[in-house]
């Protein structure tokens, strides 16, 4: 597969978009994706090998982004995913080891990063695979979580193809080739329903103006209000 025309290196969002739309306080898909400066001290991104400025955010990005928004209640700063990341990055020969099939879809990837994150050091919260007292390996319930939010392509290169940016929410997706990569239900705008509710729409009356179901208008209603109180 041609690398430029790989679904993950496409550009979609700024960064305040991914902070949007995940959900995430201001200012974190930054600092999560091209590090930042904290008085005299620098901190180089966990996501971008290093540091470029960009503020545009490509669609791997943006998946490994979702991915470390499950660990936002962890308690353990971020930064410390940073090593686990790089000697992925490294074994796997990719820029997005979080975002990678070979990661998440065959039981090598699963050893892969059990080793990894051994040989570093990381912190029991952010650790993406748990070993049980019969040695069996097992996703950690954040890792599986984001797991089970990802829809791939097909073919010999799986890319994530789509993706449910709130776990609880499962009906609301992006999908960076429709409508610039917006959450929507059913091909339907996310906002765009909750604007209506708010100008004084009813549900019933929205979901019979776009042919959805109540619980999508429900469920688009309620992503739009637990994106806003992050």
């Amino acid at each position: 597969m041609n690398r430029v025309a790989r679904l993950v290196d496409r550009p979609v969002y700024s960064m305040a978009q991914v902070d949007r739309i995940l959900g995430l306080h201001g200012g974190t898909a930054r600092r999560w994706i091209d590090g930042y400066n904290r008085g005299a001290k620098s901190y180089p991104p966990v996501i971008r090998q290093e540091r470029t400025n960009e503020d545009t955010a490509t669609w791997g990005e943006f998946v490994e982004t979702r991915l470390l928004a499950e660990f936002r209640d962890a308690g353990v700063p971020m930064i410390r995913m940073r090593p686990a990341v790089e000697r992925l990055r490294r074994e796997l020969e990719t820029p997005y080891p979080l975002a990678s099939a070979r990661t998440w879809l065959y039981a090598e990837g699963q050893e892969l990063v059990r080793a990894v994150q051994d040989e570093v050091g990381l912190d029991s919260a952010l650790q993406l695979v748990v070993v049980r007292s019969n040695q069996r390996l097992l996703w950690s319930q954040h890792a599986e979580s984001f797991r089970g939010s990802l829809e791939w392509t097909d073919g010999d290169v799986p890319e994530p193809r789509l993706l449910h940016p709130m776990p609880d929410i499962a009906e609301v997706q992006v999908d960076p080739l429709r409508g610039y990569g917006e959450p929507v239900v059913r091909n339907v705008p996310t906002e765009v329903i909750a604007e209506l509710i708010r100008a004084g729409e009813t549900p019933d009356s929205v979901a019979d103006m776009y042919e959805l179901n109540r619980s999508l208008v429900d469920a688009a209603v309620r992503y739009e209000l637990k994106r806003a109180a992050a």
